[in-house]
Parts: structure tokens; C-alpha cells; sequence
């Protein structure tokens, strides 16, 4: 269980507010520099460089969590794992660099769902379902795009092909964040004490 660790660090209002910060500014960035925006994002699924620094981060994250979970009866296995990390990086970059980057945000968006589902978990305000759902459309978009890294490609494509279909995403996403402000602010942070 990694509860214990994230939730040491994280309140539900403070991730709240952060991811909702996050999804607005994204969002109207996307919005205002519509076409640089989309250009970035079709090119993005074959930017290597940005895939071995995503990867990397993968890396380092998962080495640290490696040391900081209880793996239970898996705990002998702590050492190759740590061992097979690194080497996994270095495989990754010279033999699987076919959307290398497309691989490394799924595996990113999984490891970040972890700490946003933990500070959620049994959280007393209904509204605390706004992070739930986010991590799980994250969850499942990641499994499709390391399996089949082209999806991702053809999920860009889909979200890029007209001025409309931007547009409602972008606006979506701004929507979507700010009620995550709004909620984390008024509901998140009451003490029950």
C-alpha cells in the first residue's frame, strides 16, 4: 500500500487545487495558442528527447517507490527490481524508441494516479470523486498508449481535427478545473476535527 507515503506529504485540497491549477492553465493555453499547441501535440508521440526525460523521471520515481512500499512477500525481490530499473531505462532508449514518449507519459500518468487516488481514498466530501475520475481516465488511456503507443497518435489526430471539437475539449478542461478549485476550496479543506 502506498497510502501512508503520499498522504504524509499531500492533502486532498492541496492536490486538488494544484491539479485544478494545472488542468486550467493547460487548458487555456490550448485554447489561445490553438495552432502551436496542436502542432506540439502531433509531433509529440515521436519526440524522443522528450520521451527519455519523461522516462527518466519514470525511473527515478518508481526506484524511489520501490524502496519506500511495502512489497510483502515480494520484498526479497527489492534489489533486482531496483538493480533492473536503470538497465530497463537504458533498453528502453536504444531498443524500444518507437514512440518512446508515448510510452513514457503512460507510464507517468499511472505513477501520478497512485498519489491522487491515495489522498481521495474515503475522503468524506462527495465532490473528492472529481480526482477519482480524472486518474481513472488516465489509467485507461495509459494502458491503451504502452501497449499500442499508435493510439495515442489517433487520439491526437481525433482531438485536433476540427476548430469545434478543440474548442469543447479545451473549454472542458477549463470547466473541469476550476469546479476542482472550487471544490477543493470549499469543501476539501474543512476540518472535521
Amino acid at each position: 500500500m502506498t497510502r501512508h507515503i503520499y498522504t504524509q506529504f499531500f492533502t486532498l485540497q492541496f492536490i486538488g487545487i494544484v491539479i485544478g491549477v494545472i488542468l486550467v492553465t493547460l487548458h487555456v493555453i490550448a485554447l489561445l495558442k490553438r495552432e502551436s499547441v496542436m502542432d506540439y501535440l502531433k509531433q509529440l508521440p515521436r519526440n524522443k528527447s522528450l520521451g527519455i526525460a519523461i522516462l527518466a523521471i519514470d525511473c527515478v520515481w518508481s526506484f524511489w517507490l520501490i524502496g519506500e512500499v511495502d512489497l510483502g512477500e515480494f520484498q526479497k525481490w527489492e534489489r533486482p527490481i531496483r538493480f533492473g530499473l536503470p538497465i530497463g531505462f537504458i533498453c528502453f532508449i536504444f531498443w524500444v524508441d518507437e514512440f518512446l514518449a508515448v510510452r513514457a507519459v503512460g507510464v507517468f500518468l499511472l505513477l501520478l494516479a497512485c498519489p491522487l487516488l491515495d489522498v481521495a481514498f474515503l475522503q468524506e466530501p462527495k465532490t473528492r470523486i472529481l480526482l477519482p475520475i480524472l486518474c481513472y481516465i488516465w489509467i485507461f488511456l495509459s494502458l491503451f498508449w504502452i501497449g499500442m503507443p499508435y493510439l495515442m497518435r489517433d487520439h491526437i489526430a481525433w482531438a485536433t481535427k476540427t476548430k469545434v471539437r478543440w474548442t469543447s475539449l479545451s473549454v472542458s478542461g477549463i470547466v473541469y478545473g476550476f469546479v476542482m478549485i472550487v471544490c477543493a476550496f470549499a469543501f476539501w479543506g474543512v476540518d472535521k476535527g
